[in-house]
């Protein structure tokens, strides 16, 4: 028998595979291996791609020594050479996006050349978490502040308003020839020399 003619299950050996994931993704295998090692065979949205491996989805430049080099980081998840997809309508609603499915074992091994290694991967990880909760401290902190200035200028600005301020009336002449002007509210008197 020809294996290209028929080709068999990479894992049982069973000439009964699937053919959505042999056409789409290249992979040799049968449904019941599919079911029994999900760990190797189940499909993963580009979120999760995204998010637990670390793939982009958008093409960017990285810039590299001060603004001197870039970088041209392809966007890995839409190129279907080297990521091969399964798209699929969107369960959350019709008129959304359609799903992108990717077969864990290639995501894996692919996320593990980009980055070296599990370790690595993990690493890159901790380092992206670390400045994500710096950046939202940061941005915390800031509201915090603004928040402190606004009260400290609301409060400000309060006893400013709520300050007296003398209503002065007309000009008397006093017994030592100085002049006077008492406020009416409070009975301040301002004594002046007239010209």
């Amino acid at each position: 028998m020809d294996p290209a003619r028929n080709p068999k299950c990479h894992e049982c050996q069973t000439i009964d595979i699937d053919q959505t994931f042999r056409r789409i993704f290249g992979c040799l295998v049968c449904k019941r291996c599919q079911n029994d090692k999900p760990e190797k065979y189940s499909l993963l949205t580009k979120t999760e791609c995204k998010e637990d491996y670390l793939l982009t989805d958008r093409e960017s430049f990285e810039v590299i020594y001060n603004y001197f080099l870039t970088a041209f980081l392809p966007a890995e998840l839409r190129d279907h050479e080297v990521m091969p997809h399964l798209l699929k309508a969107n369960p959350h609603k019709s008129s959304y996006a359609n799903m992108m499915l990717f077969l864990r074992y290639q995501v894996e091994e692919f996320a593990w050349k980009k980055w070296g290694s599990p370790e690595a991967l993990d690493a890159e990880y901790k380092k992206r978490m670390a400045e994500k909760k710096k950046i939202k401290n940061k941005k915390f902190e800031q509201g915090l502040k603004d928040l402190r200035w606004r009260t400290k200028e609301g409060v400000w600005q309060k006893r400013k308003d709520a300050e007296h301020r003398h209503a002065y009336g007309p000009s008397v002449r006093g017994p030592d020839g100085m002049s006077q002007q008492i406020c009416h509210e409070c009975g301040f008197t301002y004594e002046f020399e007239e010209l």
